[in-house]
């Protein structure tokens, strides 16, 4: 597929200059080592490389991708499908049914996308064959070696005997390689301080006191307003503390920490990413790997302590050449060395109303791709059965045992009315509000 159609079904004109470079560099079948902030396209940088290296005569695995976090594994695994080029593609992860994994293995898929310690239980298990292997991706590796993931990755490079490229990605730079990855004289690419590729990000800070931070910040989501927005904390009591409240004032929003169900977790990310709600509230787990598209502002609550987490948090907004803010609530006595002087301050003088619920919300259908449910059947249902328009409906995502679609919040009760006798597939299926 060439690449022209690829970036039409991804809506974006044309690589930059980051991607082209990743790409020409694949394609003389050198190892690559690409280094470059948060935001700035490297899922594309190293999908098209896979893409170009993957047969289609081949019924077996082609190419993995080691990555350090489940959500980053099914963005990835998202983009790859959203480019519709005819290959399979599936995630393995811990949280997610083993046996539902197993059994995609009876088909392989070309590409498979999953964490460390999954994709090395099923190296050892023997489920699936990975002698066809040619191309290994380590996404956000610096931050694998962080988690911990040394051995189970040393594992699986060893098992992969017939790769002929690997591509290696980080968001921070490198002083050596480590020689398990097998990596060999690659081509280094690196964007870490390329005007380009860095954002346009705007600080400004907001000075109060211990006591007031949470008024605080109430005052500044208000005056934000309709914009969506990341709350960052350090702590996951700290997020429960504000979601608290924020449901006090009636005001839609999530959470996001470690702490969660991974399917906690994954809705969460998708109703953000919809559109259904415009606040996450979230630990630093969320400060790297998830590629969450367009988010305006980023909140410290906390600020972290250090400057390199500071950077990734950052890196959530002005992605791929858009403009963001970064908001600093800093209590009087705090200090933090990595914070310049001259950060303008945001004045909250004024009488700000509550943001508006958005005007989206999600629908949870309990079918997905298991039930040969695709996004074409669910638009069908909508606008055919549920009596709305195209642009009544947003964003759709079909997981392997559930889908979930952004309609426009107004029409909800009627198309739950509408639906509460139709079938799917020529099977009754339960729809409702995704909580």
């Amino acid at each position: 597929m060439v690449v022209e159609k690829i970036l039409e079904k991804l809506g974006i004109a044309s690589l930059n200059d980051m991607q082209q470079e990743t790409l020409s560099a694949s394609e003389r079948g050198s190892d690559v080592v690409l280094l470059a902030p948060t935001g700035s396209g490297k899922t594309l940088g190293f999908l098209l490389p896979i893409l170009k290296n993957l047969n289609n005569d081949s019924k077996n695995v082609q190419a993995v991708v080691l990555v350090p976090s489940r959500e980053l594994a099914l963005q990835i695994e998202m983009v790859f499908r959203q480019m519709s080029t005819g290959f399979k593609v599936n995630c393995c992860y811990g949280g997610h049914p083993v046996k539902t994994e197993r059994n995609n293995f009876e088909q392989p898929p070309a590409v498979l996308i999953g964490t460390p310690g999954r994709i090395a239980y099923h190296l050892r298990h023997e489920n699936f064959d990975e002698s066809a292997v040619t191309t290994l991706v380590l996404d956000e590796f610096d931050k694998a070696l962080e988690f911990g993931f040394q051995e189970d990755m040393s594992y699986i490079i060893g098992k992969l005997l017939s790769l002929k490229q690997r591509l290696l990605t980080s968001a921070t730079s490198m002083d050596e390689i480590p020689a398990f990855t097998g990596v060999s004289r690659p081509v280094t690419i690196n964007y870490l301080q390329n005007a380009a590729v860095a954002p346009d990000l705007k600080l400004k800070k907001v000075v109060t006191t211990a006591e007031d931070k949470l008024d605080t910040l109430l005052q500044l989501i208000c005056k934000i307003g309709d914009k969506n927005m990341l709350i960052f904390c350090n702590h996951r009591e700290t997020v429960d503390r504000i979601s608290d409240l924020l449901i006090d004032q009636e005001l839609g929003h999530d959470i996001f920490h470690g702490g969660m169900e991974q399917d906690e977790r994954e809705r969460a990310l998708l109703k953000f990413r919809n559109g259904s709600i415009k606040i996450l509230i979230t630990t630093d787990l969320a400060s790297r790997g998830l590629d969450i598209p367009e988010v305006a502002c980023i909140i410290h609550y906390q600020l972290p302590y250090t400057e390199d987490a500071f950077l990734h948090r950052n890196g959530r907004t002005a992605r791929m050449n858009a403009k963001g803010t970064a908001y600093l609530i800093i209590a009087d006595e705090e200090k933090y060395p990595f914070l310049k002087s001259d950060i303008e301050t945001e004045n909250l003088k004024g009488d700000f109303k509550l943001p508006r619920d958005s005007e989206w919300q999600t629908l949870y259908i309990a079918a997905g791709k298991k039930d040969k449910v695709n996004k074409i059947d669910i638009v069908g249902l909508l606008l055919k059965k549920g009596g709305l328009q195209k642009e009544d409906v947003g964003l759709i995502e079909v997981k392997d045992q559930a889908s979930y679609v952004a309609v426009k919040r107004k029409m909800v009760q009627r198309i739950l009315s509408a639906l509460s006798t139709e079938k799917i597939k020529n099977k009754k299926v339960k729809i409702e509000i995704a909580m």
